[in-house]
């Protein structure tokens, strides 16, 4: 798909000189038109994190439905790209911002940059998923974070898959998970809320400490993870048949594979306590000088074209559950029913104190 992006440079070394030394430079984000540029046509910023995705043709449809450019600014990944946006609120980089998720939605609620906007779609989006009673982030997609296990490798080797954390640090699972780092990763913050809210705060440690000497590799971030050391990932070069990632994975799985297959290779392990819903927003960044404009893109964004296209392009469900989809999602991806909830104030609360206690046990 054809990416939409031309250097910032300029612009985010500027906000670097007037007082943005808070988080390190960064390599400036790219962006570029997705239609012939057009003075008369009115653009449309929206930041997001390094994940996000779209067809082409979806927002080629929104443009030309309401005559507008569309520009998208990568920012990295979500934490960092939050920073960035809190930080340029007095210039606001974008009018939008997508990417916010329910591990960091106090931070940004706190921080008093997003306008309330009470998008007529929230009617067709659960009420469990809408976070912001004041409708200044709205809910876009859900996703889950669990693990994921070659399912070969345990036939092969006569193991049966785990079904509860505490398995994860017996002997016969010694050296067979990997997980990206807390710090550093998304879903690997995801799990570690998970094993706080499973394990509570005087025993989560505990149980790392015993992953640790269970032979636990820890990586930087998720597509290491999945693609150096997970056995189907790595199509076999890894030794890890347990990582930490998404119940979406196997449709991904399916769908990437380069020797045709029909089912995946891997399969949801969902332990007792193990999984835990990402929800992810998108809000109109304060200041904005085409609040109409904004309105109408976050209808977009809950409307049945986005939340279609969600699920083969960023492997995450829609949060309009009436929206169908794909055979591959319906066939191999879960919804568990029951995963890990923590109130994002209390996540906001604690979440550097969590992983920098995570940090002293698995990697000093």
């Amino acid at each position: 798909m054809r990416k939409w992006f031309v250097w910032l440079n300029v612009l985010v070394a500027l906000l670097w000189l007037v007082g943005c030394q808070a988080i390190a430079p960064a390599p400036a984000a790219e962006i570029a038109p997705n239609v012939s540029s057009n003075s008369d046509v009115p653009t449309l910023i929206v930041a997001s994190h390094d994940s996000f995705n779209v067809s082409e043709a979806v927002i080629t449809q929104f443009e030309q439905d309401n005559n507008v450019q569309v520009q998208f600014l990568a920012l990295g990944d979500a934490g960092e790209a939050l920073n960035k946006v809190i930080l340029s609120k007095d210039a606001p980089l974008a009018d939008l911002f997508y990417g916010v998720d329910n591990t960091f939605l106090s931070r940004a609620l706190d921080a008093e940059i997003f306008a309330p906007y009470a998008a007529p779609a929230l009617a067709n989006v659960p009420a469990v998923l809408q976070l912001d009673p004041e409708a200044r982030l709205l809910p876009v997609d859900v996703g889950y974070v669990n693990l994921n296990a070659d399912q070969k490798w345990f036939a092969d080797h006569n193991l049966a898959l785990p079904t509860t954390l505490e398995e994860l640090t017996q002997p016969a699972y010694r050296g067979l998970l990997v997980l990206p780092n807390p710090a550093t990763s998304s879903p690997g913050l995801a799990f570690l809320l998970a094993t706080v809210s499973y394990f509570g705060e005087a025993g989560y440690l505990d149980f790392w400490r015993a992953l640790r000497e269970n032979d636990v590799v820890v990586t930087s971030g998720w597509s290491e993870a999945y693609y150096d050391y997970f056995t189907v990932g790595s199509a076999g070069a890894g030794d890890r048949p347990l990582v930490v990632s998404y119940t979406s994975s196997p449709p991904a799985d399916v769908l990437y594979a380069e020797d045709g297959r029909e089912a995946p290779a891997s399969v949801n392990v969902n332990p007792t306590g193990g999984v835990f819903r990402q929800i992810e927003f998108v809000g109109i960044l304060q200041g904005t000088q085409q609040r109409a404009l904004a309105e109408k893109f976050v209808d977009f964004m809950l409307s049945e074209p986005f939340q279609a296209d969600l699920p083969l392009q960023m492997f995450v469900y829609p949060a309009v559950p009436a929206t169908p989809l794909p055979d591959l999602f319906t066939q191999f991806a879960e919804a568990p029913a029951d995963p890990v909830q923590l109130d994002p104030a209390l996540i906001d609360a604690n979440r550097e104190a969590w992983i920098a206690a995570w940090t002293e046990v698995m990697l000093r």
